[in-house]
């Protein structure tokens, strides 16, 4: 990969709660580059927006993060909102994980494309805004008829792809999509993943894809990043993670998606822990069924294998971590989580 257009580093990203924090996002750390698809997948609660919104800044009141966001040579986190906002839409872009309420319903389509245009290009002229505006939605199945009329005149998928199209118009440099294709049809979702594809290869927008959907990371993305209980539990080429999952979390994943080919349905028994008291050691121990004796009792280490993937587990060591006996004596029945589960 050429150098990244955003580094992440160490991230982490907490909530505020009368007791203990929630900590949504752990210890995070991902590169995107220039014209590169990242998928980010994972179960519900595991963190995946709240990594997003942290990589851009856009958090509540009550989130507190730490570590790193480096985009041109300029740490996000910490960053004044006003130099955030200044960013905000031709640096960094985001599409909403429900974005057909974003609109607002006492202006024109056209009125929220040239408000966005206009405040962040402002030597555009008035024409050249109509046609760029255009050429977007008519790029997401919206005729140019409609320009001119009010959010509650499109219907509710309709509505999704207008405030789409609103985020890419800008065209960013970097893109966070939260789950862009909810609730749409596999025809508009084809629409949105070409355009994707454009900004990919026409302007080198770096994409963070967030989505339950294997299929679209299969189709869209370069590489996928695998999440789990805060932290990233494998990374690396969409193809080796595919073929050959390294870490027990996404085989269960894979296994657990529906095919023509499906004859049995298959899921993972229990559910993401509590992010205010996590589990010790692997996050995912108390669900794995290849988990072992060391896994409840040390934090997985970063393993680097030979295609490029980043996976945290201890089925890949290293061995000079293991206590001594050997890996024969680490083996799941010694702590009985598959009989559990």
């Amino acid at each position: 990969m050429t150098e990244p257009v955003v580094s992440v580093r160490d991230l982490r990203v907490y909530y505020g709660t009368p007791g203990d924090p929630v900590r949504a996002v752990d210890g995070v750390s991902l590169d995107i580059g220039a014209g590169e698809v990242v998928g980010l997948v994972g179960e519900s609660g595991c963190g995946k927006s709240t990594l997003g919104r942290g990589i851009l800044g856009l958090l509540p009141d009550g989130a507190r993060s730490h570590g790193e966001v480096l985009y041109g040579g300029r740490n996000l986190v910490g960053m004044s909102a006003k130099d955030l906002r200044s960013m905000r839409g031709p640096e960094l872009g985001l599409i909403f994980q429900e974005p057909m309420t974003r609109l607002n319903p006492l202006m024109r389509i056209s009125d929220h494309f040239r408000e966005a245009l206009e405040q962040h290009e402002p030597k555009l002229t008035g024409k050249e805004i109509e046609n760029r505006s255009l050429d977007t939605l008519g790029r997401m199945g919206i005729p140019p008829t409609r320009f001119r009329q009010y959010p509650h005149e499109f219907s509710g998928g309709m509505r999704q792809r207008i405030m789409i199209a609103l985020a890419l118009v800008l065209r960013p440099k970097l893109l966070v999509a939260d789950e862009p294709t909810t609730s749409l049809d596999v025809i508009v979702e084809g629409q949105i993943l070409r355009l994707l594809a454009d900004l990919k290869e026409n302007f080198g927008t770096a994409l963070l894809l967030i989505t339950h959907n294997l299929g679209i990371v299969a189709e869209a993305c370069d590489r996928m990043a695998v999440m789990y209980a805060g932290r990233i539990a494998e990374e690396g080429p969409v193809k080796e993670v595919f073929f050959d999952p390294g870490h027990p979390y996404t085989r269960e994943l894979l296994r657990s998606t529906i095919s023509l080919d499906t004859t049995e349905l298959h899921s993972i028994p229990g559910a993401p822990p509590n992010l205010i008291n996590p589990p010790p050691g692997c996050r995912f121990h108390p669900r794995c069924p290849s988990a072992m004796q060391i896994c409840p009792q040390k934090e997985p280490i970063e393993q680097r294998l030979s295609d490029g993937r980043r996976v945290f587990c201890w089925l890949h060591g290293p061995d000079e971590q293991i206590p001594s006996g050997g890996r024969e004596e680490l083996e799941r029945a010694e702590i009985g989580v598959a009989d559990e589960a």
